[in-house]
């Protein structure tokens, strides 16, 4: 009686663990799989409706940060004279970015916002994009000007800038919290970007930020919306 009792007790923690490990299994498999998903800028539809432009506010999240860049001239500017009093995107990159949820999706999402107004001169006209790297030491202006070359073929304001050093651009990411992780040789050599976080800025006209898009929000359809109702209310 004893061992058919122990036989029973055994059988039923083995099937306990099976199902644990079942379930643990399946945790694991589902976030692969929104990990390895294609972030939802990369869909043409939204899959929900979108209020009425106009019908909601966005709030004032703070002042966006001023630093020296430099354009694909090769000229020292000021980014608050970059965005020259129009509703601006601001996305940090860098140019040999290799996550598709990353860099590659910030930059369909500008390209896709411009094909999308392309009809509307008068909003395009408004509306100032820029792509600022992450990686002055090798995006270069002659790198970045590669990197923008044929994407802004409408009449959209698309500037791909960049910084002189690391020194130049730190202050900037950190007062637009923007964090990054930079890999680094046995010998300490700066050795480019390991990692970053997504996120665009969109900045009104008064240079205030008004919304910050991560990767579960970053649609076209939502900035122009967004885009929308800062010019609404302008008015």
């Amino acid at each position: 009686m004893k061992i058919f009792i122990i036989l029973i007790i055994y059988l039923s923690l083995n099937i306990s663990l099976t199902f644990a490990d079942n379930n643990l299994k399946n945790e694991r498999d589902k976030i692969t799989k929104e990990r390895n998903d294609l972030a939802i800028g990369w869909r043409d539809n939204l899959g929900y409706d979108l209020p009425v432009p106009g019908t909601y506010e966005l709030y004032n999240i703070g002042k966006a940060s001023n630093g020296e860049v430099v354009n694909g001239k090769g000229e020292n500017i000021h980014l608050h004279n970059v965005m020259d009093g129009k509703i601006t995107l601001l996305s940090f990159i860098y140019s040999n970015c290799t996550d598709t949820n990353g860099c590659p999706l910030a930059t369909s999402v500008f390209y896709k916002i411009q094909e999308k107004l392309k009809t509307d001169k008068i909003l395009l006209s408004k509306l100032k994009m820029i792509s600022l790297s992450f990686d002055p030491e090798y995006d270069t202006p002659e790198i970045m000007n590669l990197y923008g070359k044929d994407l802004s073929y409408i009449d959209a304001d698309w500037s791909f800038l960049t910084t002189n050093s690391l020194k130049k651009l730190n202050p900037i990411l950190k007062e637009y919290d923007q964090p990054v992780i930079r890999k680094y040789t046995v010998d300490g050599k700066y050795d480019g970007v390991q990692s970053h976080l997504l996120r665009v800025f969109l900045i009104d006209g008064n240079k205030l930020i008004r919304n910050v898009y991560n990767v579960d929000f970053l649609h076209p359809d939502l900035l122009i919306n967004d885009i929308k109702t800062l010019l609404l209310g302008n008015e």
